[in-house]
């Protein structure tokens, strides 16, 4: 793949003893997991450039794109879920759930190619796509944070909902305590374990599960570089990728579990 065949044996065999092919295959891991810690990826095959450059340079369109849609998981699933959980059973109940519904029900490649279709195309109010302003960022966002909006709805309202049940609210309910107050104090920050855990792996999948979203709205993201890098055969940049996908994930779940001590002391003294 790195050289034309028709080239001499001797050319062939002296690169490959560059790049350690002639040794035993425990030594070439060992080789490569060095490089690895170096950051050293080798050469992209496709661009015939450093791995790790070419995913540096995809890296901050990427997190914009996943900085939107926690934006909008967050200020629409989590008022959401507690409109849901407070009004059980009312309009503002079955609108929720009815927004839950369809996010989990809707594929992202579908949702984000009807986003295009109807305000894009047949409206015209928005672009359809690539990275530029913020108009830029609506229809991607919405694609790519729908479907976790209805998720994190989904627990909070359940979480909500075994909360406003105990008994210590309703105590705080017979003693007067305003429903503004007993709602986001008392009630909300003892429902948050369950979503805070959800939404910590929001954080790792926005990062990393934006190729769908970025392939339909031609976004030059991580996501789409991996899409890219798969179809070429290009080893070196997939590497790299997926070691970025995998440092995410585990740094978002170290912070989430620090977060549990802020949210439940109970957590800090046990």
């Amino acid at each position: 793949m790195y050289l034309d065949r028709r080239m001499s044996g001797e050319r062939w065999e002296a690169l490959g003893k560059a790049m350690g092919l002639d040794r035993p295959i425990y030594v070439q891991y060992g080789i490569w997991l060095a490089k690895v810690f170096k950051g050293d990826f080798g050469k992209s095959l496709h661009m015939q450039r450093d791995a790790m450059v070419v995913v540096r340079e995809r890296l901050p369109a990427t997190i914009q794109l996943g900085f939107g849609a926690l934006i909008f998981t967050v200020f629409v699933g989590l008022p959401l879920g507690v409109l849901s959980a407070v009004s059980r059973g009312s309009v503002f109940d079955y609108v929720g759930r009815t927004f839950a519904l369809l996010g989990q029900a809707m594929p992202g490649f579908w949702l984000g190619i009807m986003l295009i279709f109807i305000f894009a195309v047949h409206f015209g109010w928005l672009p359809t796509g690539r990275r530029g302003g913020l108009d830029h960022y609506i229809l991607p966002s919405i694609t790519l944070g729908w479907y976790t909006a209805a998720g994190l709805l989904r627990l909070v309202r359940s979480s909500m909902l075994e909360v406003l049940d105990s008994e210590y609210v309703k105590l705080a309910r017979a003693k007067g305590v305003r429903p503004w107050l007993l709602i986001w104090k008392h009630a909300f920050r003892n429902a948050l374990i369950s979503p805070l855990t959800y939404a910590g792996l929001l954080i790792g999948g926005f990062l990393t599960g934006t190729v769908v979203t970025e392939t339909v709205f031609a976004w030059p993201g991580v996501g789409r570089l991996t899409i890219s890098a798969v179809m070429n055969n290009d080893f070196p940049v997939m590497a790299a990728a997926m070691l970025f996908f995998t440092v995410i994930y585990v740094s978002t779940a170290l912070f989430v579990d620090l977060l549990y001590l802020w949210v439940d002391p109970r957590i800090r003294l046990s």
